[in-house]
């Protein structure tokens, strides 16, 4: 979920920029995608527009009457990037007449009709037909379909922040107001229709219709849903139906690419806040990497036993992370420090280097191969540092694919890394400006230093290093003569939010502020 720490920091990905719609049907393409229109619309696509439009017309109508289709089928087909799904997502959006609403109460009319699950990008392309819906039924009420699309954006991101799994201050509706100034066509939106925005999400959050047997699972069953929205209370801090954009995947049947016991320090919440002194203790866990998360388990892992909420909650995700050796803390050995899309940082003690090196080579592999390529730079206040949006989603590119996104990514790093360093501040400015820039190097820093490793696992074979290397036996079980990963201190109990928020207020670790691992 998408948190705002002490409030003033989030982001609003690229879509309150001109041509939004464009750049996101053009360039958010989903290679290889193997999802099939119904049979009778795959024929007619060589037909011809106008036998292109009438199939459209018989598939929107038949999802909107949920004929042979289930509500959770509705947003692919709606959110394909081609031609045809455009023309259906068209086609379908007609049913619904916005005219005389405001934008958030058709907002919840429009999510009463289906749910909106499936791939990122998928979702956000439903977003942006309904953005052009609204606008057609409204044209009057907002300057443009950019603008209804950059509120939409804004009340989905700011539902996760005031009702999601989140730690820290909520976003006040002053600060709501704040980081959306000159966002509208240069302009600003009505501070009244801001306000009536703000209010609305508050006093009752989004939330989208889900199919009849979906309410009818019990936990157990609902486990298997894979990453798409609608998992369950059990596994609601893993993932959750608030944000479309944020759901961390928890699949079942994925991989277990290493396991064994670590003992875990936490150093830093989200944002790279310092934790409390009473919640930085060491505790000893049955580590399991299974596919994008580093589950977190009291007892050894045993694979038809289902996951506690206890474990749940000490669940990590792995996407756009990074581990390395925490050569900055002495007071143990064979410690490394994995710090997580939301900028946790967390301490791993392993039973010995070798097991340390094999735990940072594993999760750096899973994160390059599998970590979904991000959304662009946060729109906000513009004197305020953002980091983009790390969607939780898997990749859905090839592996070449996925290298060629992390090489252009590092590049992109790398060259504004370059700017921001010629740019100095003046030695005059406030000290916040200069706390800006310190955070802005950085977070560019570190994320050079991601996207090379990347880069330099994905050339030497990534899913291959996966697949090649030794995968842990599981099973394991604990015994008396296991070596003690922390004798000398006994270990204090810490919840762990799990790591589903990008906030963008809190200042992390920066060169002058740096603190030591402790």
């Amino acid at each position: 979920m998408l948190g705002s720490g002490m409030g003033s920091f989030w982001c609003l990905s690229d879509c309150c920029n001109a041509g939004v719609k464009t750049a996101l049907l053009e360039t958010h393409s989903e290679m290889g995608s193997t999802e099939i229109l119904e049979k009778e619309t795959s024929e007619s696509l060589s037909n011809g527009t106008s036998s292109n439009i009438e199939a459209a017309k018989r598939l929107a109508k038949r999802l909107y009457q949920l004929d042979r289709f289930k509500r959770s089928d509705v947003a692919k087909h709606l959110g394909k990037n081609n031609e045809f799904s455009k023309l259906v997502a068209e086609e379908y959006l007609k049913f619904f007449d916005f005219t005389g609403m405001t934008l958030d109460q058709s907002l919840r009319y429009f999510f009463k009709a289906f749910s909106l699950v499936g791939e990122t990008q998928e979702r956000e392309r439903v977003l942006i037909h309904f953005s052009n819906r609204y606008f057609y039924c409204n044209p009057d009420t907002i300057a443009s379909q950019d603008g209804v699309h950059c509120l939409t954006c804004a009340m989905m991101l700011l539902n996760t922040d005031l009702h999601g799994h989140n730690i820290g201050k909520k976003m006040t509706c002053q600060e709501f107001i704040a980081n959306l100034q000159g966002v509208n066509e240069g302009g600003d939106f009505s501070k009244d229709l801001l306000k009536a925005l703000y209010n609305s999400i508050k006093n009752e959050k989004l939330e989208w219709a889900v199919d009849d047997e979906e309410k009818k699972k019990s936990p157990t069953e609902g486990t298997d849903e894979k990453a798409n929205g609608t998992h369950p209370k059990t596994i609601s801090r893993i993932g959750s139906t608030t944000n479309p954009f944020l759901d961390i995947p928890h699949d079942p049947n994925a991989a277990v690419y290493k396991s064994g016991f670590l003992a875990r320090k936490i150093h830093a919440d989200m944002d790279g806040k310092k934790t409390p002194r009473g919640k930085r203790g060491w505790k000893t866990f049955y580590a399991v990497l299974k596919g994008t998360v580093l589950y977190l388990q009291k007892d050894e892992y045993k694979p038809e036993k289902a996951l506690s909420e206890e474990d749940l909650k000490n669940a990590v995700s792995v996407h756009h992370a990074l581990a390395s050796k925490a050569i900055d803390y002495e007071k143990k050995p064979n410690v490394l420090k994995l710090k997580t899309a939301d900028w946790r940082v967390l301490l791993f003690q392993a039973q010995s280097a070798e097991e340390m090196q094999g735990w940072i080579n594993k999760i750096n592999c899973v994160a390059a191969v599998f970590s979904a390529p991000p959304f662009p730079a946060a729109i906000g206040s513009q004197k305020k540092f953002s980091r983009p949006l790390l969607p939780a989603t898997t990749t859905k590119l090839s592996q070449e694919e996925q290298l060629k996104s992390h090489e252009s990514k590092l590049k992109q790093i790398t060259t504004e890394l370059a700017e921001h360093r010629s740019y100095p501040p003046d030695k005059k400015v406030k000290a916040k400006e200069i706390d800006e820039y310190r955070l802005k190097d950085h977070y560019l820093e570190f994320e050079k230093t991601r996207y090379e490793i990347y880069v330099s696992i994905l050339k030497e074979g990534g899913k291959e290093l996966l697949s090649n290397n030794e995968i842990e036996a599981v099973g394991l079980k604990k015994s008396h003569s296991s070596p003690s990963l922390n004798p000398d201190s006994s270990p204090v109990t810490a919840k762990v939010k799990r790591n589903v928020s990008e906030r963008k207020d809190h200042r992390p670790e920066t060169p002058s502020i740096k603190q030591k691992v402790t």
